[in-house]
């Protein structure tokens, strides 16, 4: 029987949380972490074991349901994208100080190179925030056997544990020797009270429980196998190179093949201090290698001398921003690639567009029309595929700063005098972030009109369930739009004057109008046929 499968790192993940006795994935859609969720969902072991693995509002929901999950004793997986951090950060934090009972492991992806995020933030900084374990696979394998281990420490600590991959990981594929899963955890619920209401006095003995172990989380990186600590030949001279590679780094330092050096892989955090030390003292100064922030880099500066040399991403060594790769990797050595790529000439631009047929399209082009008569507007988007209408030939938006922010801005502009203010969210969006922003507006009965463009699905992502899908004339009602100030159009040409006066009409209204163009995503439609003729 072959016990290969080649599997991208996303799906490396999640069977290896499948195999280790996993009973809930929770998760909000963000690229790169999207297949982890996905795997599991169509899994047959999932649908017999009856996992369960629907998306969730936002990320602060998924931590909080997952932390549910840990409370009954269950093992539980969180998904999100490094943003996704940001929002889920009270809860996750917080876990921190209830801890576990069932096994929690939190997987951000990180996006280094921002290929489909508004930064680069490194999530190692929220798993030192909040004092817990992080591990960081270097490779698919990895990836997958540290799911088991990820969940037996957490449920040995009885705190959650961190994982932190980044975009090539998570979407690139190689062969991965699996095994047998093993069986979930029975149903037992937490009956420490004190452990999980935090009243400030169990709060307080908490985060001592917390301190205390800390002694212990450190000792479990030094012994990690995923932390591996090597001497090439060579390296006993006092001039060697030592060198740091953290998770995914470690492949682009190994494909350098550097020599007469010695090398320190780094998996599994906190950082080996013990073993950064006896690097430190064979070697006359160390080269730090990691995909992302200084995280690394700044905690070796900080356990040496003052005067030991220490290079990375701070003494640009290495690039300061974008992701690493085998070139920027094999240049910090003073090696140069063998193969040389001309560049391609006489090649025009090609920015990504919205799809032809969207429904985005035509909701920008009767805003447009529309805005001609007014030069003071601003325009306040959000995170989606519709944040493509800041680009030509629509160039129709003024803002995207984070999920749910477009309502927010536009009501605080409104405040500020900006008229008119004009917010553009996606059906997913207002669900996972943008609905509080609705209500801050409606109690203030701020002068801005929404739109709501919903396409009936999460589009950006690959069209995952919408949470609110059907419901946002309720939802909008609930909060307190008055009905006459409530809009549901289709967006096609053949309705742009309705949609023009539509939108018109609500911008002379001088409190809160909320217009809903709704259309099919034309993507999912075209699946959605396709699925239909079968």
């Amino acid at each position: 029987m072959n016990n290969h499968l080649l599997l991208l790192g996303d799906e490396a993940i999640a069977l290896g949380a499948l195999h280790a006795g996993l009973s809930g994935v929770y998760a909000y859609p963000g690229t790169p972490s999207t297949e982890i969720t996905e795997f599991i969902q169509h899994h047959p072991l999932a649908k017999e074991r009856c996992v369960h693995s629907r998306w969730c509002t936002n990320e602060k929901t998924a931590m909080e349901a997952a932390l549910g999950m840990s409370y009954a004793g269950k093992r539980a997986l969180v998904c999100m994208k490094h943003v996704g951090m940001n929002v889920c950060a009270d809860a996750f934090v917080n876990s921190a100080i209830t801890g576990v009972n069932g096994g929690l492991v939190v997987v951000a992806a990180d996006d280094p190179s921002m290929h489909s995020s508004q930064n680069e933030q490194d999530s190692r900084f929220y798993g030192k925030f909040a004092m817990i374990p992080i591990m960081e696979p270097s490779n698919q394998q990895e990836a997958y056997d540290m799911m088991q281990v990820a969940f037996a420490l957490s449920e040995e600590l009885k705190l959650p544990v961190l994982m932190r991959i980044v975009t090539r990981l998570a979407h690139s594929r190689s062969s991965v020797k699996v095994g047998e899963p093993t069986a979930v955890n029975e149903l037992n619920p937490d009956n420490q009270r004190t452990h999980w209401v935090l009243l400030p006095g169990n709060a307080k003995r908490q985060y001592a429980s917390l301190i205390e172990k800390q002694s212990e989380i450190k000792q479990s990186a030094e012994v990690s196998a995923f932390n591996d600590y090597k001497v090439f030949d060579g390296t006993k001279s006092s001039n060697a190179l030592g060198v740091i590679a953290c998770g995914i780094g470690y492949n682009y330092v190994l494909e350098a093949k550097p020599k007469d050096i010695a090398l320190l892989k780094v998996s599994q955090y906190p950082l080996p201090a013990e073993k950064v030390r006896a690097m430190a003292s064979l070697c006359s100064e160390l080269l730090v290698v990691e995909d992302g922030q200084p995280f690394v880099e700044e905690q070796v500066r900080m356990l040496l001398p003052a005067d030991y040399p220490v290079h990375g991403r701070l003494t640009g060594r290495l690039p300061r921003t974008g992701e690493l790769n085998p070139d920027n990797v094999a240049e910090a050595f003073g090696k140069k690639n063998e193969i040389a790529y001309e560049k391609a000439l006489n090649l025009a631009a090609r920015p990504p567009q919205l799809c032809q047929g969207c429904g985005h399209r035509d909701v920008y082009a009767a805003l447009n029309e529309v805005l001609k008569e007014y030069p003071t507007a601003r325009v306040f988007g959000d995170i989606g595929c519709y944040t493509l209408g800041a680009l030509p030939p629509y160039q129709a938006i003024d803002s995207c700063v984070d999920m749910g922010a477009s309502i927010t801005m536009a009501k605080g502009a409104a405040d500020a005098g900006v008229y008119p203010a004009i917010a553009v969210i996606g059906d997913s969006t207002f669900t996972h972030s943008g609905m509080t922003g609705l209500l801050d507006a409606v109690n203030d009965q701020s002068p801005v009109t929404i739109i709501i463009s919903d396409n009936l699905t999460t589009a950006m992502t690959g069209g995952q369930d919408s949470a609110g899908t059907h419901k946002y004339e309720a939802i909008c009602l609930a909060l307190g739009v008055e009905r006459e100030h409530l809009h549901v159009v289709v967006p096609l040409p053949k309705n742009m004057e309705e949609i023009k006066r539509t939108i018109c009409q609500e911008i002379e209204y001088k409190g809160v109008s909320v217009i809903i163009p709704q259309r099919e995503c034309i993507q999912t439609f075209k699946r959605h046929a396709k699925e239909r003729k079968q």
